[in-house]
């Protein structure tokens, strides 16, 4: 069966650009004894996946120069040798960047009866979700009544975020990089939004947060970060989730100036990887299914057609042209 992946072809410097990447045309084996043979429908693209692309220890392997990429993904079995898999069922993997694949029953999860769209687990139930439910819940603690404040707010980590914090009887404060994402935060309740390319940033989130902040969730780092720490209340808590106005830089860069607030104000500050929190995910999925059942959660995609198109939906992550999760449609 001949397919398309995408591979790494140089290590980015700096921002990402289209040269860093290859399409090539592989054929893929038949599946053996325990395997399945799988057909990808949706790929996700994920601002975490630019530190792969540095060759560096960290968390997870760096990706390798001239092997395709990984990422996460739903598919469909078109044939199984594993008891466990049928024909037809879809699945989750780690093994996106490709329109088909053969792999071992263990290396897929099968997806669960929901009647939410399949590339909801790549998103709202997917990682996204998982982050944004135990960054915000077990880090943050939110208490009812107290102000939240999320950068990144419109994108699929922190949109999920905005509601869980609403869910929970908070005031939310979102920031958000155009007017078109704004509204639609609105449209999902968040009370209060400011477009960082709009004015001076300090200024507006000390207006929409005239009391301060009690929990900030970091997707950007940068001055949104100093801007946390001007304006928090004490004993607030910091939920370190990203900072993906940096993962493109190409030297240090300086620090938040008014660091020594994290001692006057006794703050908490934590960073974190969603893979420690994966005992979370089945209490996660339970919860957030009924959520969505009950309306209380809400989502938006924003959808790019065909492997071809994978590598331009990943850099406009850093441009910020998705609202909601960024997803590629295969099939």
């Amino acid at each position: 069966m001949r397919v398309r992946e995408i591979r790494l072809k140089s290590r980015p410097v700096g921002m990402p650009t289209a040269e860093n990447f290859e399409i090539a045309e592989v054929e893929t084996a038949a599946p053996g004894p325990g395997e399945a043979l799988v057909r990808n429908l949706w790929m996700s693209v994920d601002p975490y996946m630019r530190g792969r692309m540095y060759d560096r220890a960290s968390y997870v392997p760096p990706f390798q120069v001239g092997e395709a990429l990984q990422g996460g993904a739903i598919g469909e079995v078109l044939t199984s040798n594993d008891p466990g898999l049928k024909q037809g069922d879809l699945v989750e993997s780690m093994l996106g960047w490709r329109e088909a694949y053969s792999a071992p029953a263990g290396m897929l999860t099968r997806l669960p009866e929901s009647k939410v769209p399949p590339q909801a687990f790549l998103g709202v139930l997917g990682m996204p979700g998982l982050t944004a439910y135990a960054g915000l819940l077990e880090i943050g603690q939110p208490k009812e009544g107290e102000t939240v404040f999320v950068s990144g707010a419109a994108g699929a980590v922190g949109s999920v975020v905005c509601q869980i914090a609403k869910i929970k009887g908070c005031r939310v404060v979102a920031s958000v990089g155009s007017a078109a994402k704004g509204d639609w935060l609105r449209s999902v309740g968040v009370d209060a939004v400011v477009n960082y390319k709009d004015g001076d940033l300090l200024a507006n989130v000390r207006a929409a947060a005239p009391k301060g902040v009690d929990v900030y969730f970091d997707n950007v780092g940068g001055a949104h970060l100093e801007v946390a720490l001007e304006v928090a209340r004490p004993f607030a808590r910091f939920v370190e989730c990203g900072m993906i106005s940096q993962y493109n830089n190409t030297a240090a860069t300086p620090g938040p100036s008014n660091m020594t607030n994290i001692v006057g104000k006794s703050l908490k500050l934590q960073g974190f990887i969603v893979l420690q929190y994966a005992h979370l995910r089945d209490q996660f999925r339970r919860e957030m299914i009924e959520w969505i059942e009950a309306g209380k959660v809400k989502w938006e995609e924003t959808v790019e057609s065909g492997i071809e198109r994978a590598p331009g939906a990943f850099l406009n992550l850093f441009t910020g042209a998705n609202t909601g999760k960024m997803l590629v449609k295969l099939a």
